[in-house]
């Protein structure tokens, strides 16, 4: 006989059903009934408490990057669901299983304005065209499970995304008899045969193809069969916008990424190709160049779209050949497809590695870089340094291109995921991503911020410290935002307005919270206080402080503003 419990217990029950061992959030009066469940069922999953709800968020979606399953975060009503927004249009944005628990008004008091209360259909739902792929209130508590097993299966199925499942106060406390249903997978779309007979055809008939790989969906068994199928008919490979360990950076057919700050050669592949394979990504603006490198609606390029949602294909691009496939599926289906005993395009493949090899190896990055600090020399001393496994993260700005362009991401196919990045450009993504990552799995998680960008979201080091995390922060300090800098000299050179900071001690403010903390001002000594980082019990903050003028992997400051001028004149 099925034995009676609180909602909020059952609620708990089903969450432990579906796998889930963490949750992330900040605490609300409005699910108690919910916190008493964690409390019951502690040996199960555990509750982190975050410091807000925008840093839950963030380490919810982090979770659904690292594992393919929904991270789940829970908050309370009103303020609490409204700040943990950014991290559902992240989670949106980047095709991230997610799914959010609001807490909310009690039903005798809906649709008064009671306190805190939002209608989360209209703020979160499709008329917001990029927040979340659905939203429902679970009024009857006997109903639980069903929707529980739904939000996880909607986060998962097609292209993956996140899900609000809103909790009335009244009904969490209700005493019912039910019991979880069973976990669920996410279903595999395969691709159609006669597609991929077009697929082949297609190859045969190119002289310069080149994949994209990107989006949500992938699985270290994926990225293994897409390796395959890169390598059976010699195919370059680039991976979309911060997307970048869904093939491995040290691969010979590994052709860079595509995004901002693209290097200038490969975007001249991408235009010059004559046969696009976009696997898994949408093609959004950062990966065509603001829909410049691939054209839309109708691409100079042939175009192959492989997506895992059938509302996708069509959507912005009239591809040449769309087929709906997840990610799992479609490689699987691409490894076996059979190549011919040779190909047209070896040399555009070893060209395309060898630009990519320039790229990330050059001194400087090819320009005379003033002060103190050589960053292309730091990010080459952690892809030395930093263990194979290593998470890294970051939020959005300048200084995120660093890593972007220098370092060598360890693909999927190695087993593991190392990169967690916010597509949607979200700041603030990078330092709570981070925590998360070494909560969920115990590994060394380096996380690089900004000035700006660490300050959304710092108050995580104490949550850090609380669940006995350790992430190494290397803070880099121009007392800018950045990229607003950088557009600002683009667009009204020498016009700075709004995008100058004063800013703490960011070392004293990390030990306050309990980090270790280190400032850094000559490049040498950046690899002993990484080693000390990583010898280190607890999580460290390096704070390097790097001159203005260093804006971009490519020019500085004043370049830009006196090309800006000239332009003007």
């Amino acid at each position: 006989m099925t034995q009676e419990k609180i909602a909020g217990h059952l609620l708990v029950e089903c969450l432990i059903a579906q796998g889930v061992t963490h949750a992330f959030g900040v605490p609300g009066e409005s699910y108690l009934a919910v916190l008493d469940g964690f409390h019951a069922h502690a040996d199960q999953l555990r509750f982190v408490t975050n410091r807000q709800e925008g840093g839950a968020a963030f380490m919810a979606e982090a979770q659904g990057k690292l594992t393919g399953r929904p991270g789940v975060c829970f908050v309370t009503r009103g303020p609490g669901a409204t700040n943990a927004s950014i991290g559902l249009h992240t989670a949106f944005q980047d095709s991230t299983p997610m799914v959010l628990f609001v807490g909310d008004v009690a039903s005798d008091a809906r649709d008064r304005e009671a306190f805190q209360e939002v209608n989360y259909l209209s703020f979160f739902g499709a008329s917001t065209k990029g927040m979340a792929k659905r939203v429902e209130r679970i009024d009857d508590a006997r109903r639980i499970p069903e929707y529980v097993a739904r939000a996880f299966a909607t986060a998962m199925n097609g292209r993956p995304g996140p899900v609000v499942l809103v909790l009335p106060e009244d009904m969490l406390t209700q005493t019912v008899s039910a019991e979880p249903l069973p976990r669920v997978e996410p279903v595999q779309a395969w691709s159609d045969p006669g597609a991929l007979r077009t697929l082949r055809e297609l190859l045969l008939q190119a002289e310069r193809p080149l994949v994209i790989a990107g989006g949500g969906g992938w699985t270290p068994q994926a990225a293994a069969a897409l390796q395959r199928f890169a390598e059976n008919w010699q195919l370059p490979v680039a991976n979309a916008f911060r997307f970048q360990d869904c093939f491995d950076n040290h691969h010979p057919n590994y052709a860079g990424d595509v995004g901002l700050g693209i290097s200038p050669a490969l975007a001249a592949r991408v235009r010059e190709s004559d046969l696009l394979i976009a696997i898994g990504p949408r093609l959004g603006e950062a990966t065509t160049g603001g829909y410049t490198l691939v054209e839309a609606p109708r691409p100079k390029q042939k175009l192959v779209h492989i997506h895992a949602s059938a509302e996708e294909l069509g959507r912005v691009y009239q591809a040449t050949l769309a087929i709906n496939a997840t990610m799992n599926a479609a490689a699987r289906s691409l490894e076996v497809l059979t190549a011919p005993p040779g190909v047209a395009w070896g040399q555009w493949t070893l060209a395309c590695h060898a630009e990519f090899d320039a790229n990330v190896d050059v001194a400087n990055g090819g320009i005379v870089l003033p002060g103190r600090i050589d960053m292309p020399a730091i990010v080459h001393t952690l892809q030395r340094l930093l263990p194979a496994d290593a998470v890294l993260t970051n939020g959005a700005g300048n200084f995120a291109s660093w890593v972007h362009r220098f370092f060598k991401y360890h693909g999927l196919a190695k087993g593991l995921k190392t990169q967690l990045a916010p597509t949607n450009g979200a700041m603030g993504y990078g330092v709570p991503a981070g925590i998360a990552a070494a909560i969920l799995t115990g590994r060394t998680v380096f996380t690089i911020a900004g000035d700006g960008d660490f300050l959304m979201n710092g108050q995580e080091l104490a949550t850090a410290v609380q669940h006995g995390a350790k992430s190494i922060i290397l803070l880099l300090n121009n007392g800018t935002y950045g990229t607003i800098r950088m557009h600002q000299e683009r667009e009204y050179p020498g016009h700075v307005s709004g995008s100058s900071l004063a800013n703490p001690d960011f070392c004293a403010l990390a030990r306050a919270y309990g980090y270790g903390a280190e400032c850094v001002t000559h490049t040498a000594e950046f690899e002993a206080a990484l080693q000390r980082a990583l010898a280190a019990p607890n999580g460290t903050l390096i704070e390097v402080w790097l001159d203005p003028e260093v804006i971009t992997t490519r020019s500085t400051l004043s370049a830009i503003r006196s090309t800006a001028l000239k332009t003007q004149a």
